[in-house]
């Protein structure tokens, strides 16, 4: 029987206005909102968009309201005016592999019920129709008073994606936990293979997502938690493992996705493993040279004396010549995990050398006053360790 709450239960459970491309439909179609538009409110927090079930509707009940369709799986609609997605409520059957693997059926026969039964955690699976009263069949009130991540039903494993929501919603609300019988659901999902039928582009996007909420490091650990890093990308012959150190919550500080993938990789991992990854992940080519160099400049980083001709080399590697507002961008991000150094200090003065000119101009006046006869390549090689020289005697 489904649980409604009266509109009362929370202030900012306030309904919705039906427009007149709803007023078209059938007066037996119930329209309602879905999702995180429903439990975001209850936790006090601001939504930044809705999801809609249509119940009772036939796709040309929603082709007549002038709904335009969108889903190539199973019906989904835009509204004319909103933009916002319309999906019938449908079942699902696992048939398949992956997030992909299954066949649905749409059709007016389908309660609310039944599709708010094929969601993936109690707090998602709630609805709340035009009045504002509340639709939660599987008590996701009361896991949200309790901050609790909690699944439906034991369909939870059908779908490998939903370990990495699960991961992603823990990075987000920073005091909820997870129910042992859903860690224990994420453990045979594991432990079956399925998640290694994620295509790389989905793996990349939840933890992408899951990158740019609160706490990172959050998700990082389920994932590590679960030893499911090598099924996320079992091509690679990546060590993920320390995520439980101090070094790996200082991610969370850092300002965005970007920041916070480069970190992770280049800090925690060699040059040829980021670029494992990278290639099974998909990841944004800017994303894997900035790890590399990362990686490169935390090795580096992590000596114990620093001679001129070491840091030349280093200078070299890093293509700090050529691309000195890369090396600054990751200089910032050792500064945020070592603290400030002669070599963070070095690097930042080469920096900016660099991107004003300054190294320009001593390079070409080197040239300019070279011997007679010397080749040009030759004279470059020792101007540029003259300013190397130089620039290290200021800092070590």
């Amino acid at each position: 029987m489904i649980s409604v709450l009266p509109m009362a239960f929370h202030p900012k459970l306030q309904g919705f206005q039906t427009d007149s491309v709803i007023a078209q439909l059938p007066p037996t179609v119930q329209v309602y909102v879905v999702g995180g538009a429903v439990r975001d409110p209850l936790m006090g927090r601001t939504s930044s968009d809705r999801d809609w079930v249509v119940v009772g509707a036939t796709v040309d009940n929603m082709l007549a309201a002038g709904f335009t369709p969108v889903g190539a799986d199973f019906p989904v609609f835009l509204h004319p005016v909103s933009k916002e997605e319309y999906a019938l409520a449908r079942t699902e059957r696992k048939s398949g592999h992956g997030y992909k693997g299954f066949t649905f059926h749409a059709d007016p026969s389908v309660t609310l019920e039944e599709d708010l039964a094929r969601r993936d955690f109690t707090v998602n699976a709630m609805a709340m129709s035009a009045t504002g009263a509340l639709v939660d069949p599987f008590n996701g009130v009361q896991d949200l008073q309790n901050k609790l991540m909690r699944h439906v039903s034991s369909a939870f494993t059908e779908d490998p994606l939903r370990v990495l929501r699960l991961a992603r919603f823990l990075a987000r609300f920073l005091d909820f936990s997870v129910a042992e019988e859903t860690m224990a659901l994420c453990g045979e999902l594991r432990n079956s293979g399925e998640l290694k039928h994620l295509v790389a582009e989905r793996v990349y996007a939840e933890l992408h997502k899951g990158m740019g909420e609160e706490k990172p490091s959050r998700m990082l650990k389920l994932i590590g938690k679960l030893n499911a890093w090598g099924e996320l990308a079992p091509s690679c012959q990546v060590p993920f493992s320390g995520f439980d150190k101090p070094e790996y919550d200082r991610l969370n500080g850092l300002r965005n996705a970007e920041d916070r993938w480069v970190y992770s990789l280049g800090f925690f991992l060699n040059p040829a493993q980021i670029k494992s990854l990278a290639k099974a992940w998909r990841l944004p080519r800017d994303t894997e040279d900035l790890a590399v160099v990362a990686s490169i400049s935390h090795a580096f980083a992590q000596q114990a004396h620093f001679d001129a001709a070491a840091t030349g080399q280093f200078f070299n590697r890093v293509d700090v010549f050529r691309k000195p507002a890369r090396l600054q961008q990751v200089n910032r991000l050792i500064q945020h995990l070592l603290g400030d150094s002669p070599l963070s200090q070095c690097v930042d003065h080469a920096v900016a050398e660099v991107e004003q000119g300054h190294y320009k101009a001593f390079l070409g006046d080197k040239i300019a006053n070279a011997q007679a006869g010397e080749p040009v390549a030759q004279v470059a090689v020792k101007a540029r360790q003259a300013w190397v020289n130089a620039l290290h005697s200021r800092f070590f």
